[in-house]
């Protein structure tokens, strides 16, 4: 079910699919439940091994079941996608399968077998929960490995984000409350860059 466009990304690469700081949609399963909500802040945190945080409100269902399994999936959604990240982000998977209500085609990662999805998104990333005890139950930020990777090959090749007119719905979603995003913009390249 994956996507012809999708290409596997060097794990040194990880780092740059979110250090612009997308919107992200982050995956959980535990058993046969899952889930699906998004998030506004992500950023990398180390480079080798790839580590990255996300703030994750430690009363959601999304946090309950990434404690409960040790993973979770990293997804950057495209422009097309706002409306369901929006969706996604207003209602909690205790209230049934926000997959399913969604319409959201998900397929197993190839590490975690974590539900991911390529269809709008411009990348995925599995990741292993790093646990903090001294912080676990003070802050919602949570710290993971990055274990696998991909990205649309339109928008993210050769370990760089390239934005078009050509590509532009695969532009990353940047939150700004209420429901209202940005989109990435154009690029512009520093004089020596």
């Amino acid at each position: 079910m994956t996507s012809s466009h999708f290409r596997p990304v060097a794990l040194e690469h990880a780092s740059r699919l979110i250090n612009h700081g997308p919107t992200v949609l982050i995956t959980t399963r535990h058993g046969a439940v899952r889930n699906i909500m998004a998030a506004a802040w992500s950023m990398p945190v180390e480079f080798t091994p790839p580590r990255v945080s996300v703030v994750i409100d430690k009363h959601t269902y999304t946090r309950e079941l990434m404690q409960a399994s040790g993973h979770f999936g990293l997804l950057i959604p495209g422009a097309a996608l706002a409306d369901l990240t929006y969706a996604v982000g207003s209602v909690s998977g205790r209230q049934g399968d926000k997959f399913a209500r969604h319409g959201i085609e998900a397929f197993e990662g190839p590490a975690l077998g974590l539900p991911l999805v390529e269809a709008g998104m411009a990348a995925w990333m599995e990741c292993r929960w790093i646990p903090e005890p001294h912080t676990e139950d003070a802050y919602d930020t949570c710290f993971a490995e990055v274990l696998s990777a991909a990205a649309d090959s339109r928008i993210f090749a050769d370990g760089h984000w390239h934005f078009t007119e050509a590509n532009r719905e695969l532009h990353t979603l940047h939150h700004l409350g209420a429901g209202n995003f940005a989109v990435a913009g154009t690029p512009i390249k520093a004089r020596g860059g």
